[in-house]
């Protein structure tokens, strides 16, 4: 019987790998934009739905992605691959569509303190900007994602009200925007949470496009995964290598692990349309890339059916009791 008769949800998902942008921008050490470039490109030989590839994020702000023109215009665009960018303002967008994206992703907060502090804005100003972007993007033929930050829990403020994050997303699908991705952004999310919300979104707005984006720093990023998929999310934001985390989360151990991800799914028969085994030649050079070691138990321990040698004295031991 196939596990993942066991289970129920859909029978293919999404994989929406954000390391290069989500995972590379933490980092300390300024990946050099060959190296990107290659990072990118390795990963869409792995089969990926989408990638999002850079950040048009004023160089001050994120000084690592400061050559987001050049990667954009040095990857190789894979057919069949989406390469989206993230764009927190308008002359974010300028560039960012010069740069020909499949789509743009565009942010804020759910939580007042915690769009101040990473956007310098209340959530008002943020919507407003938003709101202008999407017709900005709708008028140059592209699509949009709205990325709603700490919609499952706010660093600062404790709780998010469910009610709170509806009134964004609704507001944002009456807008045009063509997704909604709903985002953990500090490990704060429970399974009963997740499924709870992802419910209630599908109902309220079954024409948006929604996407789950986790983070493992509490070690709940599969369960939660696992949460979602039942309730019917079909789109999952993952980082190779667990790449990632946030200023604000001290402790963070980034986001949930894109192998992982799909190692689960592959185990359940659930199809990803990502190549395992390119995945982790891909994550395996992480380490150089980065300077550090990355969270993945997945290149650590193997998949699941990677099997041992037995121990060298067995074969002598029990041929001796023959």
């Amino acid at each position: 019987m196939s596990a993942a008769a066991q289970l129920r949800g859909p029978a293919r998902v999404e994989i929406n790998e954000v390391a290069p942008r989500d995972g590379l921008q933490i980092e300390p050490v300024v990946v050099p934009t060959d190296g990107k470039v290659a990072f990118v490109d390795a990963l869409s030989a792995c089969g990926f739905a989408r990638i999002e590839a850079t950040s048009f994020t004023s160089a001050r702000a994120i000084p690592a992605l400061a050559d987001a023109e050049a990667v954009m215009h040095q990857i190789q665009r894979y057919p069949g691959v989406r390469y989206t960018v993230l764009v927190p303002n308008l002359r974010g967008l300028e560039r960012a569509l010069s740069c020909r994206p499949d789509e743009v992703n565009l942010v804020m907060s759910a939580s007042e303190t915690h769009n101040r502090a990473n956007l310098r804005m209340t959530r008002e100003q943020s919507q407003a900007q938003l709101l202008a972007m999407i017709d900005a993007a709708s008028t140059a033929g592209v699509p949009v994602n709205i990325s709603l930050s700490t919609v499952f829990g706010c660093p600062f403020e404790g709780e998010v009200e469910t009610d709170a994050v509806m009134a964004l997303a609704t507001r944002f699908a009456e807008a045009g925007a063509a997704g909604i991705t709903l985002c953990d952004t500090t490990g704060m999310a429970y399974p009963t949470q997740v499924a709870a919300l992802c419910e209630r979104f599908q109902a309220a707005l079954p024409g948006t496009g929604l996407t789950i984006h986790l983070h493992n720093t509490r070690g709940m990023g599969l369960a939660n995964a696992l949460a979602a998929w039942e309730t019917g999310v079909t789109r999952f934001d993952a980082a190779a290598g667990g790449l990632g985390g946030c200023p604000y989360a001290p402790g963070a151990s980034g986001n949930v692990s894109t192998e992982d991800l799909v190692h689960m799914f592959d185990c359940m028969g659930v199809q990803t349309g990502v190549n395992l085994g390119a995945l982790l030649d891909a994550v395996a050079g992480l380490p150089e890339l980065v300077g550090r070691d990355i969270h993945s138990q997945l290149l650590s321990a193997g998949p699941r059916l990677r099997t041992h040698q037995p121990p060298a004295w067995m074969a002598e031991h029990f041929a001796a009791q023959a």
